[in-house]
């Protein structure tokens, strides 16, 4: 016998649970959600190190940061920000530099003190002979930005470390993500209005989402087109990889993947910095993690500190990153066909739309979705 609910929501990540919270609390209807994960809240899950005490991000770090008034007016509702803004660096060759790169890091790597115009002037002089109408790849845009000296030190054995691949090989939409500075400011999203980790971790987040009385959740659950037992009155919303979904039937959609090992250091201060980047390719790992530093408004015991250490893998079972190739985008529109062929069926979030979504894009999008519900079947 199935399991009546009036909505099945797939995956308990930031786009499932919005929509969970929503669909529940404003129109009154029942939910269940199905995890597949032993916990909620997709990567963005945290939870504290019992040897330590110190409060870590298990899929990597995550920092909120937004100016989109509507999606900060929502997650208010959830929890406040405390006042850590992202700053991160990038070790090479024993030397600490600023990322992304600015100023600091310009006038250290070629020695100089340049003034913001100098650096410009400078920087355009070693990327003339790169300029293109458009790129076609990731090594030419970044070339086009930055010139062959920084690009050989802290983008080109990082991305191939990150992504498994040259940077030949990589969309150059991927390099929009770096921001090039000719100025001092060190705050990695410095023009985000809302910016910090919430205060009581991201879990909490979720719990207090996922709390109405309205709301089934399951963990340990993995859905199954095939084995599908819920009669779902009104629709039925996936957020996990739409390859999975459908069994790989057409093919695999490409990821790539981090994995992360913890370590512990016999200091009260190993980092100084939340997030260091480690380009040079001798290192296997692409960055360390000292969590303690996301809640600067926390005390924690002195003489041990927590380290994650972060290794870029293929992982099918945990994908973090769509690798965006042509033959890929082709593979994922053919895979949204099939499901757009089922009844009361939809599909959303970073996994299932095969994209990279920061969490207020995520959210953003929840909330939008959330209306054209409202709308149908309030």
């Amino acid at each position: 016998m199935k399991t009546k609910t009036d909505f099945l929501i797939i995956g308990s990540g930031l786009y499932g649970s919005v929509l969970a919270e929503r669909i529940a609390n404003i129109l009154n209807k029942k939910v269940i959600v199905l995890e597949k994960r032993e916990h909620i809240g997709g990567n963005c899950y945290s939870e504290k190190d019992k040897k330590t005490n110190v409060e870590y991000h298990k899929y990597g770090t995550h920092i909120f940061h937004t100016s989109n008034e509507m999606v900060w007016k929502y997650l208010s509702n959830f929890c406040n920000l405390n006042s850590y803004r992202h700053q991160v660096l990038s070790h090479y060759k024993n030397k600490i530099y600023q990322m992304p790169i600015n100023l600091e890091t310009i006038n250290s790597f070629f020695k100089k003190n340049f003034s913001p115009d100098q650096a410009y002037k400078f920087l355009q002089k070693k990327t003339k002979k790169y300029k293109k109408k458009s790129y076609d790849n990731f090594e030419e845009k970044a070339l086009s930005q930055i010139g062959l000296d920084l690009y050989e030190a802290f983008i080109k054995p990082y991305t191939q470390k990150q992504w498994g691949k040259h940077p030949k090989n990589l969309p150059s939409t991927i390099f929009n993500r770096l921001p090039l500075r000719f100025n001092y400011r060190e705050d990695y999203f410095n023009n985000c209005k809302y910016q910090g980790i919430p205060d009581l971790g991201y879990t909490d987040i979720f719990k207090k989402m996922l709390s109405s009385k309205n709301i089934q959740v399951i963990i340990n659950k993995k859905f199954k087109l095939s084995n599908n037992n819920y009669d779902v009155k009104y629709l039925t919303i996936y957020t996990g990889p739409l390859d999975q979904l459908f069994d790989f039937n057409l093919g695999k959609l490409e990821w790539r993947s981090l994995k992360f090992k913890l370590k512990y250091k016999k200091v009260d201060d190993f980092l100084g910095t939340s997030v260091m980047n480690f380009p040079e390719k001798k290192i296997p790992y692409t960055r360390l993690h000292e969590p303690k530093h996301l809640h600067i408004d926390r005390s924690y015991g002195s003489g041990e500190t927590l380290i994650q250490e972060e290794y870029p893998c293929i992982d099918p079972k945990e994908p973090y990153y769509p690798i965006n190739t042509t033959q890929n985008r082709e593979l994922h529109r053919a895979y949204k066909k099939l499901a757009s062929k089922f009844k009361n069926f939809d599909f959303g979030g970073r996994l299932a739309d095969y994209a990279y979504y920061d969490m207020d894009m995520t959210i953003s999008a929840a909330l939008k979705k959330f209306d054209i519900i409202k709308k149908k079947f309030k």
